[in-house]
């Protein structure tokens, strides 16, 4: 182990010892452009040929020979050396070695054992030896161009400078995909895009109990975004509140964004998002008409409560928390990764990535606390675009089961994030700016989620697979869901004539994935109340109350760790357990068919052990890291004896977590 004395120096990459494999003349040659999988309109901008790809974090210094690509849609790596290796996620529109442009965060030029960040515009020297790059997602990529052909190094990190951080919107790769395309959206997820979507989940609310309908209204005020741009056309307001208040209310506020509706309980007490006054504004009459129409439109005409969003949390905070946690999770070489794994929690304390994900976790858990007393409560922040989403949809889904479900979270998303106007392109980085605008909020509210998922195991439909996966596909420059500030700019981009986009939905997960990858989206332990439960449909149940103090919470190893091939532990890990819980549930239908046919049992499980170890086959990132995974901790292959012991059935709380 190294000690902190030995931080002064950090060996990279030393290119003049690389050497690369030893590949016959033949498979050489069979490494052509036409192994590069285009999608329809993708092209290839630039090609490195005889390029070195080493493995993430790896001491070994030979390299895989290939042909590294640039196209207008991601970076691909070409070799003849792939054996067909498909137990990771397949992806559709991308491959296991290649990453998509707007997935790239930083990028390195590496000089031996030194490096030096470039940005777009710089100046490439005319001998590239190599480059490192760290992707959004944290998966990171190290080539060598010391048997490239002169000026091919060059070619490639000009291009990727170019192409990887466009400076229009319209240069995203979503106005140049060609493919057709015929959603297969699930109905039952709403976009929020029309009016009847909004009014559905008003009469959702109206169902729960209580008659709510002369609380609140659905407003058309804002129909072509005459009151808010960054608003939907359709907003719920205190009904109380006239159309030309409105306009003249949200004067007042940041954004022009008026408060407006996100969700009431059965009680009557509504959850409400409101920016911050102008800091022109110095009288706050406006903001108390808002908050008394909001009172008294109450059942029992209690005062709200406003919880404030921005004392504790920024959105550079969690940039800067964020850049440092991924320097932690993306060691460029072994003896970094030894150096930080001697002092990991210390470090991982620095950071203070987990204090903002107990953060947002406490403030869901009181607002929750006041709803479930009656109390309405008041979300203020700001544009109330950004810390405002992580908060009210945590609490949507603390609160209403329905949100617990896949097409119920795909909803709320829209619901809470898309329809809310939170600046998704500006927050992931699509567009080259400042960079002051950046920051992974949609992150760390999914990192809230999936703490939610290891305390309730049993109360969410979606796995931390389908979470990983959300994360990923937020960085594809595809899908409209991700790539928008708001509304206002999707509707515009869809109907202009010169620049005119097609709207794919992230929710068309067809689009990506095959029916058995989008299987593991699915928790086989989810406690499924049935969507003809009257209080399923209704949202009505005791919240849940997670524990939030930084003590009790988890990393998420599958979604940070996933790309470290020493952190990985072969045939098992939690997905051993999620895989064989599924394959239980399997079992269990099958007998149901064999009973409810008539049949005998189709086969003892003893005769299926074979399948079962076959399957079980796996690691601890799985689907999203392959079994060539390097230098990585090993664990015996299940046995039979194990499987079928009942002991370990009891010691899994997991598989005994109650209905």
């Amino acid at each position: 182990m190294e000690s902190k004395s030995c931080n002064n120096f950090i060996s990279y990459v030393g290119f003049e010892e690389h050497e690369m494999q030893n590949l016959g003349s033949s498979r050489r040659n069979s490494i052509n452009e036409n192994s590069i999988k285009l999608l329809p309109g993708e092209a290839v901008v630039a090609k490195g040929q005889n390029v070195l790809m080493f493995e993430p974090v790896s001491e070994s210094k030979q390299g895989i020979s290939g042909v590294l690509s640039i196209t207008n849609f991601k970076l691909t790596f070409v070799t003849a050396d792939d054996n067909g290796d498909d137990i990771y996620q397949q992806n559709n529109l991308y491959g296991y070695t290649d990453t998509c442009l707007s997935n790239i965060d930083t990028i390195y030029l590496l000089m031996g054992d030194k490096k030096r960040k470039l940005v777009p515009g710089a100046v490439v020297p005319s001998k590239v030896k190599g480059i490192f790059i760290i992707c959004k997602n944290l998966r990171t990529w190290s080539f060598s161009f010391k048997f490239s052909p002169i000026g091919d190094g060059k070619n490639v990190l000009n291009a990727l400078l170019h192409h990887a951080f466009p400076t229009k919107h319209h240069l995203l790769f979503a106005y140049e995909y060609k493919e057709p395309y015929y959603s297969s959206v699930d109905k039952e997820v709403q976009l929020f895009r029309n009016i009847t979507d909004w009014q559905n989940e008003l009469d959702r609310t109206y169902s729960r109990g209580i008659h709510l309908k002369n609380g609140w209204r659905l407003s058309t005020a804002n129909v072509e975004f005459q009151i808010c741009p960054s608003l939907s056309e359709y907003i719920i307001v205190p009904a109380s509140v006239t159309d030309s208040q409105l306009f003249k209310v949200a004067q007042h506020f940041q954004g022009s964004r008026p408060p407006v509706w996100s969700w009431s309980n059965e009680q009557g007490a509504a959850l409400v998002k409101m920016s911050e006054l102008c800091p022109s504004i110095t009288e706050r009459t406006q903001e108390n008409i808002m908050l008394e129409n909001i009172r008294k439109n109450h059942p029992r005409k209690i005062q709200p409560v406003i919880i404030e969003l921005n004392k504790d949390i920024s959105i550079k905070a969690v940039a800067s928390s964020f850049s440092k946690f991924v320097h932690l999770c993306s060691p460029e070489s072994v003896r970094q990764f030894l150096m930080q794994e001697n002092n990991f929690y210390s470090l991982l304390e620095s950071t203070k990535w987990l204090k903002y994900v107990s953060y947002c976790l406490q403030k869901a858990v009181e607002a929750s606390e006041q709803l479930n007393n009656g109390v309405p409560v008041i979300l203020q922040e700001g544009a109330g675009r950004d810390v405002c989403c992580i908060i009210s949809s945590l609490v949507q889904l603390l609160s209403d089961p329905y949100f617990r479900t896949i097409t119920g979270f795909q909803s709320l998303l829209q619901k809470e994030w898309v329809a809310a106007g939170h600046p998704f392109c500006d927050r992931l980085g699509h567009l080259k700016n400042d960079g002051s605008k950046k920051s992974p909020l949609f992150l760390l509210y999914l990192d809230c989620v999936w703490q939610l998922c290891q305390q309730f195991p049993a109360e969410f439909e979606f796995t931390e697979t389908y979470l990983t996966t959300l994360w990923d596909t937020a960085h594809i420059s595809i899908f409209e869901t991700f790539i928008f500030n708001c509304e206002r700019d999707r509707i515009k981009a869809a109907t202009d004539p010169n620049t005119r986009l097609v709207l794919r939905s992230v929710w068309d997960w067809r689009e990506q994935f095959n029916e058995q990858d989008i299987l593991l989206f699915h928790n086989p332990l989810f406690n499924h109340p049935g969507s003809s439960s009257p209080s399923y449909a209704k949202g009505k149940s005791a919240f849940l109350k997670p524990l939030y103090k930084i003590s009790c919470l988890e990393i998420w190893s599958q979604c940070y760790f996933r790309w470290i091939p020493h952190l990985v532990i072969n045939n098992g890990g939690h997905n051993q357990i999620e895989m064989y819980a599924r394959l239980l549930q399997n079992d269990v239908a099958q007998l149901q068919m064999d009973i409810n046919g008539g049949g005998g049992i189709s086969s003892s499980p003893i005769d299926k052990m074979s399948t079962y170890l076959l399957q079980m086959n796996i690691n601890s990132f799985y689907p999203f890291s392959n079994k060539k995974s390097g230098n990585t901790v090993s664990t015996p292959i299940i046995n039979t004896s194990f499987i079928m012991s009942e002991s370990m059935i009891d010691a899994e709380s997991l598989l005994t977590a109650p209905d």
